[in-house]
């Protein structure tokens, strides 16, 4: 189909128009929704792009097709575009920008200043407190191994101030050899300080420098008779080496980020790999489809620029060692430089040791990708095998029911999605039971479906699945074909997953239920395929139970009385303030009620007569 034939946009007259300067444009469909946020050097030519007769992708052809009218903005440069491009991705998540699902800012490992007797800690989040910060660490697991490593080390105290500074005993930490308990008094200042100093040797990459000095006090250790002391210091020697021998790559310096990138052409795999004073911390590994009428280059491009200007990345490194020369990378780096403390290198030709990072980096996406699309075409056969097992033509999705409640308190039902490429979990939905009386699993059951698919066919865009997974046995099954009965969906199959008699996993049974509303069991014999069901019936049951549990905690820290008209947060603190809590409150009478300030005697009936029901 032509992009020009599928457009009522008067695209002619608008590119007329159209200057040629840098700037960001964002494509909108006719419900007034941003489709897709670029920027351009020259703002004429990009967007004519999308608009020529042929050679466009599907994916473009898709977007052309949506738009009802672009809107542009003229910058200043294309640093500045850039910029600006990344602030609005983030601000609208358009569908058919690459969007980085993971925004959560880095972790650190946190040294204060401040404190007599320092503490390292887990720190996320802004730099707010006076101390040190190392890292980014690439997920809080390396920053507790690291942690853990600390205190075996040098046993640095890593308690919350409150706990320390009311201690009147040295604490477990102590007793297990992993603190020495300044919190009584059990270290000199001195001899602690000199802990801390090491540990901000061992977090800024200087193990050579750490392990060297460590030999000295170890030898004027020994020499002067102190030879417990010297003992400590040659476990600690120790410790060091076998970390140092573990570490796959180790320098004298560098605070770079090293990407390593693979595609086959429609899935691409980008890496960063972090490394601080010259020591490979870890990686974060990035995977999204490629298309919307971009090369691969420019692919990378788009990732690093949210990368490192929409997603909270606030530390950034002194160097970015990319694979390949990027077409804008002058671009990229002064929109970073402007926005980061210090001037921030793009190198492509590198040797030495940032050469062996960079394989390094390139060999784990290589493997990432492979592993991604052995997953995926496991996940197609297993989907394959189960759909000659019941019989049906093709199983593109899977949706899967589970319903939680603590004897009929905060009813939660879940739906997860389940397709080609694994758990679609953009399309996870949780369903706050209203309706269905409470402890009923099967008008609970009745309830998210009918509120699921009656949706569903109202919307011309919903996807609706080809099987259904019932979690329950007979009963919740004969629901479930009540309400698609009802809404005439019996194209999709529907199937329970009962428990065994054991419950234990593995030995489920499935049921079918034909039109003379007669149960069937299903044998499947492909372990592969039960394997399958069970995820997708524990991933469903995982979701509902933590829904359950957020909406039980927080129907618990609810007030009773907020729910009581005229009483605001100013009145609900007096009123506990005056009786002592809740339990005062409704042991008290009209009378008493009445005598807190700004409670009227109308107001106190309201009360008394809301807390006693009865």
């Amino acid at each position: 189909m032509n992009a020009e034939t599928s457009l009522d946009f008067d695209y002619k007259t608008f590119l007329a128009g159209l200057t040629q300067k840098p700037g960001i444009y964002q494509m909108y469909d006719n419900a007034e929704q941003v489709l897709y946020v670029g920027k351009a050097k020259n703002l004429k030519k990009r967007v004519s792009s999308y608009f020529r007769a042929s050679g466009l992708t599907t994916k473009t052809m898709a977007l052309v097709s949506k738009i009802a009218h672009i809107d542009v903005m003229v910058t200043n440069s294309e640093a500045e575009a850039l910029i600006l491009e990344q602030n609005l991705i983030k601000q609208f998540k358009p569908p058919y920008n690459i969007l980085l699902r993971d925004d959560k800012s880095y972790p650190y490992i946190y040294l204060s200043s401040q404190d007599t007797f320092p503490r390292l800690t887990f720190h996320r989040g802004k730099k707010s407190l006076p101390g040190n910060y190392f890292g980014p660490f690439p997920s809080s697991g390396a920053v507790r191994e690291s942690l853990n490593l600390l205190q075996k080390v040098f046993k640095v105290r890593q308690c919350e101030d409150s706990f320390f500074k009311n201690r009147s005993r040295p604490c477990l930490q102590y007793q297990i050899n992993r603190c020495k308990a300044p919190c009584v008094g059990l270290v000199s200042e001195e001899e602690y300080q000199q802990d801390v100093a090491h540990s901000q040797l061992f977090l800024a990459g200087k193990n050579q420098q750490l392990i060297a000095m460590l030999v000295e006090e170890m030898e004027a250790a020994s020499q002067q008779l102190h030879f417990e002391q010297a003992a400590q210091l040659r476990d600690q020697i120790q410790y060091l080496q076998q970390v140092q021998a573990h570490q796959a790559v180790s320098g004298e310096s560098g605070d770079v980020d090293v990407i390593g990138y693979a595609s086959n052409g429609e899935l691409g795999c980008l890496v960063v790999m972090f490394v601080r004073g010259g020591r490979v911390l870890g990686q974060r590994s990035f995977f999204h489809s490629l298309g919307a009428e971009q090369s691969q280059l420019e692919q990378i491009s788009a990732f690093l620029s949210q990368f490192y200007l929409s997603v909270s990345q606030v530390d950034y490194p002194k160097e970015v060692v990319l694979p390949t020369a990027l077409p804008d990378s002058q671009c990229l780096s002064d929109a970073i430089n402007q926005q980061a403390e210090h001037r921030v290198l793009f190198k492509h030709q590198v040797r030495g040791e940032r050469r062996q990072w960079l394989q390094l980096a390139e060999k784990n996406a290589t493997q990432q990708l492979a592993s991604r699309l052995a997953d995926k075409q496991q996940v197609a056969d297993r989907l394959n095998l189960l759909q000659q097992g019941l019989g049906i033509d093709t199983i593109s999705r899977i949706e899967c029911f589970d319903i939680s409640h603590s004897s009929g308190e905060a009813t939660v039902a879940s739906c997860v999605v389940f397709g080609l490429q694994g758990a679609i979990t953009s399309d996870y939905r949780r369903y706050n039971i209203k309706q269905a009386v409470a402890g009923d699993d099967y008008g609970a059951m009745a309830e998210v479906l009918q509120r699921r698919y009656q949706k569903a066919l109202v919307d011309t865009e919903a996807v609706l699945p080809d099987l259904v997974l019932i979690d329950g046995g007979k009963g919740q099954l004969a629901k479930a074909q009540e309400v698609f009965t009802e809404l005439q969906l019996s194209h999709i199959k529907l199937v329970g997953v009962a428990k065994g008699v054991t419950r234990k996993p593995g030995l489920e049974t499935l049921w079918l239920l034909d039109e003379q509303g007669q149960f069937s069991e299903i044998q499947l014999k492909e372990p592969g395929v039960l394997l399958l069901i069970q995820q997708v019936r524990d991933e469903a049951h995982r979701f509902a139970i933590t829904g359950h549990r957020q909406r039980r905690s927080k129907a618990r820290q609810r007030s009773q009385l907020e729910d009581i008209p005229g009483i605001g947060a100013k009145r609900r603190q007096q009123l506990l303030k005056f009786f002592g809590g809740i339990s005062g409150v409704k042991q008290a009478s009209v009378q008493e009620l009445s005598k807190v300030p700004g409670v009227s005697l109308k107001l106190a009936e309201v009360i008394y007569n809301t807390l006693h029901p009865e």
